[in-house]
């Protein structure tokens, strides 16, 4: 019977067996009659080990033949030994070459960033990318997982749309079979909202697009979102829903992404309190008196800008809740605080170590008399929104949601610098290629 063909995730149930693994080569080294050869599969990292007294004469030479990115199938003997890369190594015996591959663009050498990011069809085959991409994952099932459980329906908002959800000077605009324009969405937000009348706790998934001309380590132009709505649900539970999903998917990245994590060199340490409730919660007043105290020249009434952020987090161990904005500085559909008008039942959610605003969220207006204020004072245009209105008129409701953008999350649980990393094939405002 032919040895089993296997994946490194499945090493622990095959040691001491022969078996088959497909892959490329990572890396390698020779030393005298040795060559080790680092396979990757996708799935991690094992070291394969050739002694040229032990193998054919053919084997020998498709071991020295090879070279870093060849793809190759390689059967052997399963050992587990404490001093390997992952606690295992394979003796073998077989080699299949698929191909060998010509020298490889991105070497042990340091590469600048944008020779990388040309690059990032290849650049995805690192260690560190390969970890990136895999908290990713883990982070959006996290993500699905916590509103599955919780009895939230899917919504797949759409991407082509006639209005704006966040201010119009952000959109990518095109036209519409010559007919209309249409925009690039920036939020599912507007469309969960019906939804939210219709199946009361619901959530959407999905890309959105802003055409900010940013060129912060903190903004792509299109980026992946989270964004539940949930019928009935006031401010204070709004609070309490950030906290308490925010706080799960970091642990469940913690608990399942640990090798990832430590290929990163992520202290983890600096995340595991964002895993304990409660999280701290600002009055935005607050905010600022504390900001001013510690140097910052921001006055009531303005917007938070990076360096805001990160002065005011750095105070904190764990995700800080900032509430209650200026009205003025928050998008047109959030309901006034009741306390104080000119404020808005609003949140923004500022991660530690200087990654800002990870979700902002709000208690939506239910007054249609004040949406439509709202609509005519940002100058929009009316028509473009009598749908969302009629959630207004027919059965208005309160009701709460907030949205995280998956890549800011990413890159503050991996410890990166910027988003650039943290999307497969990230588009910022002077790339789109590939």
């Amino acid at each position: 019977m032919p040895p089993a063909v296997i994946t490194i995730a499945e090493l622990a149930a095959h040691a001491g067996e022969t078996v088959t693994l497909r892959g490329w080569v990572y890396n390698w080294r020779k030393k005298g009659k040795l060559r080790f050869i680092i396979l990757r599969d996708g799935f991690g990292y094992l070291q394969c080990v050739v002694f040229e007294p032990e193998v054919d004469p053919a084997v020998w030479e498709a071991a020295v033949a090879l070279t870093q990115e060849s793809s190759v199938v390689v059967t052997g003997t399963l050992v587990a030994d404490e001093r390997a890369p992952g606690g295992y190594e394979l003796k073998v015996t077989g080699i299949e070459t698929i191909q060998v591959a010509p020298e490889y663009p991105i070497g042990k050498k340091d590469h600048g960033p944008d020779f990388l990011l040309n690059h990032r069809h290849l650049w995805l085959r690192s260690r560190r990318q390969h970890a990136i991409m895999r908290v990713r994952s883990e982070l959006s099932q996290a993500i699905r997982d916590f509103f599955y459980s919780r009895s939230y329906t899917l919504i797949d908002s759409p991407i082509l749309t006639p209005a704006a959800a966040e201010g119009t000077s952000s959109l990518f605009e095109t036209d519409y079979f010559g007919e209309a324009k249409a925009y690039l969405s920036q939020s599912g937000q507007l469309y969960l909202e019906p939804a939210a009348a219709a199946l009361g706790k619901v959530y959407c998934f999905g890309p959105t697009f802003r055409a900010e001309k940013s060129k912060t380590r903190r903004h792509l132009t299109e980026f992946w979102m989270v964004e539940p709505e949930v019928a009935w649900l006031r401010f204070d539970g709004l609070l309490d829903l950030c906290e308490e999903f925010l706080a799960e998917i970091v642990a469940r990245v913690i608990d399942r992404c640990r090798v990832d994590l430590e290929r990163l060199e992520r202290d983890t340490t600096k995340l595991e309190p964002a895993t304990r409730r409660p999280y701290p919660r600002i009055d935005y007043g607050d905010a600022i008196v504390k900001l001013q105290s510690l140097g910052q020249q921001i006055q009531f009434g303005g917007d938070f800008g990076g360096d805001d952020e990160t002065v005011l987090a750095e105070q904190y161990d764990r995700p800080v809740m900032v509430t209650r904005y200026p009205a003025q500085v928050k998008a047109f559909y959030m309901q006034l605080d009741p306390a104080d008008p000119i404020r808005a039942l609003a949140v923004d959610v500022l991660a530690p170590e200087g990654y800002g605003e990870i979700i902002g969220g709000s208690e939506r207006s239910d007054s249609l008399e004040h949406l439509e204020r709202q609509i005519a004072a940002h100058g929009l245009p009316r028509e473009a929104y009598e749908w969302y209105l009629d959630v207004r008129k027919y059965g208005s409701f309160p009701h709460s949601g907030f949205g995280m953008g998956i890549e800011r999350c990413v890159a503050w649980l991996c410890g990166v610098p910027h988003l650039r990393e943290t999307s497969p094939f990230p588009r910022l405002i002077n790339r789109l290629y590939p």
